[in-house]
């Protein structure tokens, strides 16, 4: 057995989320969000502003093709210019628009669903793959069933901003200690049901450089080392401003998001990928505040193992 196959196996079976709500489980890590929790997080809104967290869907995204994903492709259906030209057919001078667009679910701010990832054939809580996941979709833990899930207390960790000085250089591993230093900092704790916000700073780099391989490539990132804590905090979800949430390069060779495989198919973890912090970012280091309620409903797309998403954080 590899150094890596050694590491995920150890971690799978330490932080295993198998039976923890029952065999029929399909929420995950989102069971630690609750009623009170959102109740709590309610309160957490004092001045009424409002920040989305999504980047724009468009054909300037991220995405070069890698694993076939393109960036969305949008289409106007009827224009301004065909109810100009009389050409609808619709009484007394009525005219209108419609847009139809075509894009992978996973080409920019979006989150990963349960059956995303698999490890060793198996699906989170125990499921055979192939039992969850077929040509017609998930069709146990599809997107749709957290739909009305994904509401409560986020908790952005600026790591760029305390660890790097604004931004963290490519291939740099976030270590619990990391996190730690960066709550600290914040003057927050992070706990049950939180959905954390880890903001690295690369979002911002590429769009001054450029996109580059953000896609894909080199990216700073959460250590494989995290696990521990990822599990030990019992937070409902995590999201971060980079393509893959964890360093790439992978910290073992020949690797590919060795994290991924621990805490989706294993923990229930929800991940939230190229999230837009760098407004929320700012305003929390301009007041001081590091909590605020979130709400990062996915499309209910029936089936879907993943969603994008507009998560708006409000204060």
């Amino acid at each position: 057995m590899s150094a890596v196959e050694e590491a995920i196996a150890r971690a799978a079976r330490e932080y295993s989320n198998w039976g923890r709500w029952g065999e029929d489980d399909v929420r995950g890590t989102l069971n630690f969000l609750g009623e009170a929790k959102r109740v709590r997080a309610a309160g957490l809104v004092r001045r009424g502003v409002s920040f989305s967290l999504s980047q724009r869907f468009d054909m300037n995204g991220p995405q070069r093709g890698w694993r076939r994903r393109t960036n969305p492709v949008h289409t106007m259906l009827d224009t301004g210019v065909d109810a100009a030209l009389g050409k609808q057919g619709f009484p007394h001078g009525i005219g209108g628009a419609d847009d139809v667009i075509a894009m992978p679910l996973q080409c920019s701010t979006q989150w990963d669903g349960l059956g995303h990832i698999f490890d060793h054939g198996n699906a989170w809580n125990g499921r055979p793959a192939q039992d969850v996941v077929t040509s017609d979709g998930d069709l146990v833990t599809g997107i749709e069933t957290v739909a009305d899930v994904v509401a409560g207390r986020g908790v952005l960790l600026d790591v760029g901003r305390v660890v790097g000085g604004g931004e963290l250089p490519d291939a740099f591993a976030i270590t619990e200690e990391h996190l730690a230093a960066t709550a600290d900092a914040h003057g927050v704790e992070v706990g049950c049901g939180d959905i954390v916000c880890v903001r690295t700073g690369q979002l911002a780099r590429v769009r001054r450089d450029g996109w580059g391989e953000y896609a894909g490539g080199p990216a700073p990132g959460l250590s494989f080392w995290t696990a521990g804590w990822l599990h030990r905090t019992e937070i409902a979800a995590i999201a971060t401003d980079t393509w893959g949430f964890e360093v790439r390069p992978n910290e073992f060779e020949d690797a590919f998001q060795p994290l991924h495989q621990v805490v989706i198919p294993n923990m229930g973890l929800f991940v939230g990928e190229m999230w837009d912090l760098d407004a929320l970012a700012a305003d929390c280091a301009a007041d001081g505040v590091y909590e605020f309620q979130l709400v990062a409903a996915p499309l209910p797309i029936t089936g879907a193992v993943g969603s994008p998403v507009n998560p708006i954080a409000l204060k």
